[in-house]
């Protein structure tokens, strides 16, 4: 077994370097429109299941137990009531508020609102990713233009944090434009990969300062569901 790292450097115990900056990203719970396959804008999200809020409900005990250790400076969420709904369970938890930021929201669907996604689908040949500078229905953003809208409100929240412990309560497509922002991923980098992000996930960014002044944002987790088992470690 590998012995101790020598010179190891611990961050947050030594003032004079800065702080981490820790990004971590909460995927809503299970939507009625999710069960119905039905796309999920202002008109077609109806808001969680029950199993939805009960996944809500151990997300926010998970992500209590971590604040009362080193406390959240900030809650974001988007503006859906699937999102607003997961964001109060949390409040509530966490007794922290949430901001409502609108440049967060979800793709905006024009006609695709409400409709089957298997019918969109089926029209467009593929999801929105599959073509990424096309409108999938008309008035919906292309899905390069929703991830320019989502990178540079998430630039603008950190921007706003540096060094410190942020959350967001939004979409699993939130975690794709802050995976394509924080991995530099080039334009029409969907044609060839995508991020799979459950129900009630969390993915963790951290950005720390190491001893000789460097900073590099680091993928702790993705997808993370521990908390969704029973009997979780």
């Amino acid at each position: 077994m590998a012995g101790p790292v020598p010179h190891r450097t611990d961050l947050r115990r030594n003032p004079r370097m800065a702080p981490t900056t820790e990004l971590v990203i909460a995927r809503h719970g299970e939507a009625a429109c999710n069960v119905a396959g039905i796309v999920g804008g202002e008109q077609g999200c109806t808001g969680l299941t029950d199993l939805g809020r009960n996944q809500a409900e151990l997300l926010a005990a998970r992500l209590a137990a971590e604040h009362a250790k080193q406390p959240y400076v900030a809650l974001y969420a988007t503006p859906r009531l699937r999102v607003t709904q997961t964001a109060e369970i949390i409040t509530q938890a966490l007794h922290l508020p949430a901001t409502i930021d609108l440049d967060l929201r979800g793709p905006d669907h024009g006609d695709a609102d409400g409709r089957p996604w298997v019918d969109i689908k089926t029209s467009f040949q593929g999801p929105p990713q599959h073509s990424p500078d096309r409108q999938y229905a008309s008035g919906s953003e292309t899905w390069n233009e929703y991830l320019y809208r989502a990178t540079a409100a998430l630039q603008k929240i950190l921007a706003g944090h540096e060094g410190e412990r942020i959350l967001i309560a939004a979409h699993g497509e939130t975690v794709e434009a802050a995976h394509n922002l924080l991995l530099g991923l080039p334009r029409n980098a969907s044609l060839r990969l995508g991020f799979v992000t459950d129900h009630a996930s969390v993915a963790r960014w951290q950005r720390p300062t190491n001893r000789f002044g460097r900073t590099i944002w680091q993928l702790v987790s993705h997808n993370d569901t521990r908390h969704l088992r029973p009997h979780h470690g």
